[in-house]
């Protein structure tokens, strides 16, 4: 059986999709309320591959929350993951993926020092973080979406926003050695990580958002686009093919232009109906069908009896194992989300 762990994306939404969960007690509460609230599992789901293959899972709710980081209560969010792990685990899931922000806490707090959840030891190989499928995904809708576009990646230059990061790192890889992208521009915070990639990549330019930008054909984004942050439309190429990457994605209302193409990143479509109420709630255009493509791993690591932490740890993903989950994918029926251009 596989698992996901999953939250919603702010304090008013989960407050109101509580009734629809069947937690009317959680409707009204505020943010105390939540940060203390225990994991619960919210759906039960059936998966059936194209080869004819049938699995169950189970989706756990977290009851993390965004605000909970915003508002400093750091010790709840990391609370909120471990004990949904937990919970997972007591449940007697096989592989279990953390979606959203659940990855990024376990991974910047350091929670893999943290084993033992009061009287359970937390097995990390029954845990996976997604994160290997969501950048194959996100490297698949880059190579098949451009050429819609009439962008050749061959000319084309690629800017990749969050290139440090586990995803980003691994998109960079992949564009690096499986496509002949002309240009790549690296984009992040941390200066020194981003020269480190670069002397990894044998290439690739080190730049700022708002000079890489007007350059780029292509940009990946890999996280969210940050409070504050504007983007000119009139000052892009056109065509530009923007792919939002991040969680929750706000690429598509903040930039609309005509010649500005934007397509929701790291989701995959399953060539069969998926028996589950969850993805509703993420409001998904086609939610039997539709789903992010780290819950996927989980269940690509199920249909192939994979027990163990695929996507693990920072900067662990290889291309190799990129083209792995990728043929395993493909097997079981999922493929990359496009739009109709």
């Amino acid at each position: 059986m596989f698992g996901l762990i999953g939250h919603l994306t702010s304090l008013e939404h989960a407050q109101s999709v509580a009734n629809e969960l069947g937690y009317p007690e959680y409707g009204d509460q505020g943010l105390d309320f939540w940060c203390s609230a225990p994991p619960q599992i919210v759906d039960h789901i059936t998966v059936t591959s194209i080869t004819g293959q049938k699995i169950e899972g189970r989706y756990v709710e977290s009851c993390f929350l965004p605000e909970m980081l915003a508002t400093r209560r750091i010790k709840a969010a990391t609370r909120k993951i471990l004990n949904a792990m937990a919970h997972a685990q007591k449940n007697g899931i096989n592989i279990t993926a953390l979606g959203g922000f659940s990855s990024i806490i376990f991974e910047t707090f350091n929670l893999q020092q943290i084993k033992q959840i009061r009287n359970l030891k937390l097995e990390f190989e029954r845990f996976t973080t997604g994160n290997t499928h969501t950048a194959y995904i996100l490297c698949r809708q880059v190579e098949e979406a451009a050429p819609k576009l009439g962008i050749e990646l061959s000319k084309a230059t690629v800017a990749v926003c969050g290139a440090t990061g586990d995803i980003g790192s691994a998109v960079c890889r992949w564009l690096n050695v499986k496509t002949n992208v002309a240009e790549l521009l690296l984009i992040a915070r941390d200066k020194e990580r981003l020269q480190d990639l670069q002397s990894e990549l044998g290439r690739g330019k080190i730049m700022d958002l708002e000079e890489a930008l007007p350059q780029a054909d292509i940009v990946v984004w890999v996280a969210s686009m940050p409070k504050g942050v504007e983007i000119d439309p009139k000052t892009l190429k056109q065509p530009c093919l923007l792919i939002d990457g991040g969680y929750p994605k706000n690429l598509a209302t903040q930039v609309q232009h005509p010649g500005i193409y934007v397509l929701n990143g790291g989701i995959v479509e399953h060539s069969l109906d998926i028996e589950w109420k969850i993805m509703k709630i993420v409001n998904m255009d086609v939610p039997g069908r539709q789903l992010f493509a780290c819950f996927a791993e989980s269940m690509l690591l199920e249909f192939e009896k994979l027990y163990t932490n695929f996507s693990w740890g920072r900067n662990q993903i290889t291309v190799e194992k990129m083209e792995q989950i990728g043929l395993i994918s493909v097997k079981h029926g999922f493929r990359p989300l496009l739009m109709s251009f």
